[in-house]
């Protein structure tokens, strides 16, 4: 059973506060490569039930991730809200890129049929629909930052799983997404020198020097006052001399973001 809150907006997209009880419960879901993960926070960001985790499905197009994801809502206490960090371009709740699920498999080449479902796709609509309440959706990084960043000055967040993902604020303030990642690095991409793969294949030490080498560069040209680093790969980092101005969070960043979000984040809610 959803609980419901005191009192919303009856259309969100007008940009009409909403308005939740002090004990307002969010369901928190953390979309990745290779897993999908959610659990329930209470109003202080506190989870009040274990994670509940499962493996991503491939091939997995809009219908199968939220089949997947309303599944792992069964298995968790009611709530009010719902907050979903997703792996790719999204602005106002739908998909403009999405390049770890418009695979057929997992790190295979892009299937033209998947990525053709998932374009444009208004994710946030389709889940508010099958969840019954309110849900934000933003990219996966922005998230985890939100859960990372003290809110001082221009700070970056850097994830390293899957691929690279990247969130900006300032002074606090969530700005819009962009995929900066994608951005030249090298003689390929960011993602392409950072990616998980990309640690398999050269090995451990070497993605070490790669991703040292990519924070010196995003601040050329980001200057940003402080960096955090997150995703499954980031604890890997963690016995680096990394600097004062680098920060390791910890992966369940991807859940506790979901509570922050609603506060950091002024995008239309579906």
């Amino acid at each position: 059973m959803v609980a419901r809150a005191k009192k919303a907006a009856a259309s969100p997209d007008t940009g009409t506060t909403l308005v939740w009880p002090n004990d307002v419960k969010t369901l928190a879901i953390d979309v990745g490569g290779t897993g999908l993960k959610g659990s329930v926070l209470d109003s202080n960001g506190v989870m009040i039930a274990d994670r509940v985790k499962i493996a991503t499905p491939y091939p997995c197009p809009p219908e199968v991730l939220i089949k997947n994801l309303k599944d792992i809502a069964a298995q968790l206490p009611e709530y009010h809200r719902v907050s979903v960090g997703f792996p790719g371009l999204v602005r106002n709740g739908r998909v403009f890129n999405i390049p770890a699920l418009s695979r057929q498999v997992y790190g295979g080449p892009e299937d033209p049929g998947l990525a053709t479902q998932w374009a444009g796709y208004d994710l946030a609509s389709a889940l508010a629909k099958a969840f019954k309440v309110p849900v934000k959706v933003a990219n996966d990084a922005d998230v985890q930052g939100c859960a990372a960043v003290k809110g001082e000055g221009f700070e970056f967040v850097l994830t390293l799983g899957t691929g690279a993902g990247t969130a900006l604020f300032s002074n606090g303030k969530l700005l819009p997404h962009m995929e900066l990642g994608h951005a030249p690095f090298r003689k390929a991409t960011f993602e392409d020198y950072l990616g998980n793969s990309a640690r398999k294949s050269q090995g451990n030490k070497t993605w070490e020097k790669r991703v040292l080498e990519a924070i010196g560069a995003y601040n050329q040209f980001l200057f940003f006052d402080h960096i955090y680093i997150g995703g499954g790969n980031g604890k890997r980092l963690e016995n680096l001399n990394l600097g004062p101005n680098v920060t390791i969070v910890p992966n369940t960043a991807g859940i506790l973001g979901g509570i922050r979000i609603w506060d950091l984040d002024d995008t239309p809610t579906a």
